[in-house]
């Protein structure tokens, strides 16, 4: 199932261009007070609110899929958890370019580790990257996100995909400098994800997933999953033997070679297998 976020917190299928409108799903989550529970609520009812979109499905009104404004389909992540460096190719790249990546970020994923992204970045293609650094270096970067349905502490790998909600495409943007990698790639906006979740029924292997990112119509990148350099269970196990991973927590997976500037007027193409794909405007933030 394809499950979207649309307009004014809609809740929608995607069937091919269209969009079934079953916000009435989203009834039966439960009332909360607070302290509310960690983690998007609608993610760890994920079960409960697909059984009542199969209620619904036949009488939902349709919209065309060109017609709606895409929001990210996880409302309220706890965390951002981000795999640096997770493509050889990419450090390779990063390696022979000390001008754009600074010295002591460029170092293997074993050593540097996972970092996190604060959820304020967080919005869906329909609105956009803002370029708040507009002086300074900001680069376009594809990746596989992963968005868990149940939460998650000290998984095994062998585990780890048991504990899936769903997938969607990343952009995860970053300003380049010397300042850390979770304070440069925390900008508003500068986590992009959709565009929709594509429940993890869908993807059986995640680990052999084409995927391409164009700007303006020139390919930039182009790659698939089977090349990273630590796979998505092993992410899974290594993030929870740290911190606990509550539902609708993001998990972006790397970005391979091919990692390049956008500027405001820009227009990013993002596309994944077995995903779809998702256009995102550039601008200058107000």
């Amino acid at each position: 199932m394809r499950i979207c976020r649309f307009n004014e917190d809609r809740l929608g299928v995607v069937e091919g261009d269209e969009i079934l409108d079953v916000s009435e799903a989203a009834t039966v989550l439960p009332v909360l007070r607070w302290p509310l529970p960690r983690g998007d609520l609608l993610i760890a009812n994920l079960p409960r609110v697909m059984e009542e979109i199969e209620h619904l499905r036949a009488g939902a009104r349709r919209v065309p899929l060109s017609s709606v404004r895409l929001l990210s389909p996880v409302a309220n992540p706890t965390k951002i958890a981000a795999a640096p460096v997770n493509y050889l190719k990419h450090l390779q790249e990063a390696e022979a370019d000390a001008e754009t990546f600074a010295r002591h970020h460029v170092r293997k994923i074993e050593e540097v580790g996972i970092f996190l992204k604060a959820s304020s970045s967080l919005v869906g293609p329909g609105e956009g990257v803002a370029i708040r650094f507009p002086d300074r270096r900001n680069d376009h970067e594809i990746e596989l996100a992963v968005v868990i349905g149940r939460t998650c502490d000290r998984v095994p790998a062998e585990h780890a995909l048991d504990y899936v909600a769903g997938y969607a495409i990343a952009v995860d943007m970053t300003l380049r400098g010397p300042e850390e990698r979770s304070m440069r790639k925390s900008i508003d906006s500068y986590s992009v994800l959709g565009p929709w979740l594509v429940t993890a029924d869908e993807i059986p292997d995640p680990a052999r997933l084409s995927f391409e990112l164009g700007v303006n119509g020139e390919v930039r990148q182009n790659a698939n999953t089977r090349d990273l350099v630590i796979g998505i269970p092993q992410l899974i196990a290594w993030c929870s033997s740290f911190y606990t991973l509550y539902p609708g927590d993001v998990l972006m997976t790397g970005t391979p070679e091919g990692v390049g500037p956008v500027a405001p007027g820009d227009r990013i193409l993002a596309s994944f297998e077995g995903i779809g794909r998702m256009e995102v405007t550039v601008r200058a933030a107000e």
